[in-house]
């Protein structure tokens, strides 16, 4: 039951970074397009910007739903590491809470700020409703929190075969093996 659930969470890992990915590889299209449109054609195109924006929320809250599981977030350890080992696991139980606040608060607020923005088109791109720009703030704010929850219940999952990209190694050895 246990690692079909780790199983489940490691393909939604992959979600979060193929999302992520493809959220930045399409940005960094758009971003050039733009810049060659206004200086090599003469015309601004005004739509690159905003869908530029977008892409980096994106790949901004996703890509950090994945780095919270893989434990590759920014921490400052210099304290925590000279406390005893109690110290250390009621620091780390308070981390989790923290988080746990911060996730429920953006997901909250993040939906509201979407539903009360749905209305609203944004000038650069009309066909699009502002809330839809939004909408990476909650959703992958919903990813981390799923992570937090993981860590919180099952331990940290940094060691995983599919955190660590050994998955294809493992599966190539396998292959070899057979």
């Amino acid at each position: 039951m246990k690692e079909n659930l780790l199983r489940g969470l490691d393909a939604f890992y992959l979600l979060c970074i193929w999302i992520s990915g493809l959220a930045i590889a399409a940005m960094s299209l758009v971003i050039p397009w733009g810049v060659y449109a206004r200086y090599v054609l003469g015309t601004g195109s005004s739509w690159p910007e905003p869908v530029a924006v977008l892409l980096m929320v994106t790949f901004t809250f996703f890509g950090a739903a994945a780095g919270y599981r893989a434990g590759a977030h920014i921490a400052v350890g210099m304290l925590v590491d000279r406390l005893p080992a109690a110290l250390q696991g009621l620091l780390a139980r308070l981390v989790d809470l923290l988080m746990l606040g911060v996730c429920l608060f953006v997901i909250v607020w993040g939906f509201k700020l979407c539903m009360e923005t749905m209305g609203q088109s944004l000038a650069d791109l009309p066909w699009m409703p502002v809330g839809i720009t939004y909408l990476p703030l909650p959703l992958g704010s919903v990813a981390t929190l799923v992570f937090v929850l993981e860590k919180a219940l099952l331990g940290s999952q940094a060691h995983r075969a599919v955190v660590r990209f050994d998955h294809e190694e493992q599966a190539a050895g396998a292959a070899e093996a057979a």
